[in-house]
């Protein structure tokens, strides 16, 4: 089971997660759970409009470099990235766990850094998986939102519902 985290914060956001979920459902598997969708402060630089985010379980069997390809394809097809760390974008698609799995390439860190230190990540991810131990800190995805210390605030979002 992969755990992904989608956000955007350029463009129709609600149409951009949409077409993420579709895409992701066709080619990387099916989608067994997706969170609520949530519109969250700026991480990191704050200079930008809200992000919408949204936390989805997939049941895949392709290889994590794969599944980081796949992703990077989706993001693309939606826009281009502006050139600023943490910064605004049509699309992001950040592959969180991948089961019980850790890994660190170039290209590639599972767990996901910094999962613990950011609330937009931890409030979707813990509707979906909260029970979910990370295998780096032995801590559930709840413990870890009771334990962070992010001020960052995170609402459900009152747009459109998507399909």
């Amino acid at each position: 089971m992969y755990y992904l985290l989608l956000g955007s914060n350029l463009g129709d956001r609600p149409a951009q997660l949409s077409m993420a979920k579709q895409r992701i459902q066709q080619e990387i598997g099916p989608v067994a759970l997706a969170s609520s969708i949530y519109e969250t402060e700026p991480w990191g630089f704050q200079d930008q409009a809200s992000f919408l985010n949204m936390a989805l379980a997939v049941d895949s069997n392709l290889n994590p470099e794969k599944v980081l390809e796949i992703c990077r394809l989706i993001e693309k097809a939606a826009g281009e990235k502006p050139d600023i760390q943490w910064g605004p974008r049509h699309l992001d698609i950040d592959i969180l766990y991948h089961d019980q799995d850790v890994l660190k390439t170039q290209e590639l860190t599972i767990p996901h850094p910094r999962i613990q230190e950011r609330n937009f990540v931890l409030v979707p991810l813990m509707e979906i998986a909260g029970e979910f131990t990370d295998p780096l800190t032995n801590l559930t995805i709840e413990e870890m939102y009771d334990q962070c210390t992010d001020l960052s605030e995170v609402f459900l979002y009152e747009g459109d519902a998507m399909n």
